[in-house]
């Protein structure tokens, strides 16, 4: 139990009691003490359910606005922005590369009056946000920040995190912009930027996520999620950051997929494992050694065949998070399959978290799992696959240097997984198993180019009402700062307070730096 906090009677719906955790409570390993296997904090979700926060992004700042509000209304606990593609890639709305891609997967932001939108009458320092991205992460972050500024919110008091994992773009995503070195630098900046002005802040949420979204096993997920994660921290300490000054807010994003006891025990083997890897290379301290990690279903799971067997698949993707014990949540809607989530799916993916956190019992002890025979085996199997990847990846000069052994083992994977799903080696259920001839359901989807023509109207408004001057001169510094090696987050946040855009200061990136040749 948490100092100060009294103890409470917890027991079953039945009446029977439950402990805080099994087994030996005090000894090494046991939930809050170093490696962490069974979990970060002594109490685990006694002391307080994950958070649940849910993914989303509709074309428009406004539209994705009343999202937010509506899942706040909802009991949401934490937002979670989605960008659209040309945001990701820096690019303005109205940039020819961005035609046809304006709001499609996610808001379109090119301007801190886009941020300021996209957080109406919502207060920065009420709320924790996640921002998805990574070559414009800080761009990203520079309008969140002056847009705390503006709100008059102390910049210790915003909390969140920003993805800013550029290694597994280049690995399984796709969405690069500069080459590995000047990334790896910037990903540095945000770092050194955020310990020293936003402590709350999450500088870094090193992904599995799209890893096993591009295909990897478990194993993999851990492995090269970790690969990644061991580069950032090595040129964070090159940069002359003290490992005690930035570790404690690392944080990790995972993804959760069907086979359920598989999937805790990853969870279980990747905090051992991290904890691990940390001590021994870093020295750091037992508290810099938590991996505390971000959950989401399983996208690349879901099935547009049947699409209500995905409620299934989530609840039980959740529930192995919930079991693995994330430190928060999102869970997908069923019809993700087939467009953005409607209002009533994205209801019911956040009520499913929270039928499990309130109805299921599993928050009553810490690990609930933990001494299972299998998941205790399963747990072990996994870091030892995990640590003969990272050994591989070490003789090919870390993470930056093996690009192409990961996409390779990835990609092999997936062609594993899906002749298997097509030989009807393994079951999907409505797919190659159990399936009907329905057909596909359609959903309908918004108008994209009206969508688009608005943005870009908005944006060229803003950009007319400009001071030039101004705005050549803001321009000037994030370029002085790229060539100099200067900490960039500074020039870019006063650049945004300016009014200039995504787009310019990504294109002044390219121009200092050039970009990443695949």
């Amino acid at each position: 139990m948490s100092e100060g906090r009294k103890p409470r009677k917890v027991t079953t719906d039945s009446g029977l009691p439950v402990d805080r955790v099994y087994g030996a409570a005090e000894a090494p390993g046991s939930p809050g003490t170093f490696p962490y296997t069974r979990g970060v904090y002594p109490d685990m979700y006694r002391g307080r359910v994950w958070t649940m926060r849910q993914y989303a992004g509709f074309g428009t700042a406004e539209e994705t606005n009343q999202r937010f509000r509506y899942l706040l209304d909802q009991g949401q606990t934490g937002l979670s922005v989605a960008f659209d593609l040309p945001t990701q890639m820096g690019y303005d709305s109205d940039a020819v590369m961005a035609n046809g891609e304006v709001g499609r997967v996610g808001v379109a932001i090119d301007s801190l009056a886009d941020m300021r939108q996209l957080f109406a009458q919502i207060r920065l320092d009420e709320v924790s946000t996640s921002m998805t991205i990574n070559s414009t992460a800080a761009i990203l972050l520079a309008f969140y920040v002056a847009l705390g500024d503006e709100q008059g919110v102390s910049r210790s008091a915003l909390s969140g995190t920003v993805q800013n994992d550029v290694l597994k773009e280049y690995i399984a995503r796709g969405t690069y912009i500069y080459p590995v070195d000047p990334s790896l630098r910037l990903v540095s900046d945000i770092i050194a930027f955020c310990s020293r002005e936003i402590p709350k802040w999450n500088s870094i949420s090193i992904s599995g996520y799209h890893i096993r979204e591009a295909g990897s096993t478990a194993p993999q997920e851990v492995a090269f999620t970790f690969a990644n994660g061991l580069e950032y921290v090595a040129r964070a300490r090159a940069a002359g950051l003290d490992i005690e000054a930035f570790a404690p807010r690392l944080s990790f994003f995972f993804a959760a997929h069907n086979d359920l006891l598989e999937e805790v025990a990853k969870f279980r083997a990747a905090r051992r494992l991290w904890a691990t890897l940390l001590k021994d290379r870093f020295q750091a301290s037992d508290a810099s050694c938590r991996l505390r990690f971000h959950t989401q279903t399983g996208g690349s799971t879901l099935t547009a065949q049947q699409p209500l067997n995905n409620v299934v698949r989530v609840t039980i993707q959740a529930l192995a998070a919930a079991l693995g014990g994330t430190q928060s949540l999102h869970t997908n809607g069923y019809d993700e399959a087939l467009a953005l989530p409607t209002e009533s799916s994205a209801k019911l993916a956040l009520r499913t978290q929270q039928i499990i956190a309130s109805e299921s019992g599993v928050t009553r002890t810490a690990d609930p799992l933990g001494g299972s025979h299998y998941v205790e085996a399963l747990t072990d199997e996994i870091e030892r696959v995990a640590i003969e990847y990272l050994e591989k990846i070490d003789a090919l000069g870390g993470a930056s240097q093996a690009i192409d052994f990961m996409q390779e083992e990835i990609h092999q994977a997936a062609y594993r997984f899906q002749m298997d799903i097509e030989a009807g080696t393994r079951p999907v259920v409505g797919v190659n198993q159990h399936a009907e001839d329905e057909g596909i359901p359609r959903i309908g989807q918004p108008d994209y180019g009206s969508l688009e023509q608005g943005q870009v109207q908005r944006l060229r408004a803003e950009r007319a009402a400009r001071d030039d001057g101004e705005v050549r001169a803001r321009l000037g510094q994030v370029t002085s700062a790229a060539v100099a090696d200067a900490n960039l987050m500074p020039p870019i946040i006063e650049a945004v307070k300016t009014g200039v855009t995504l787009g310019e200061i990504s294109d002044v990136l390219r121009d200092s730096w050039g970009t990443y040749d695949a």
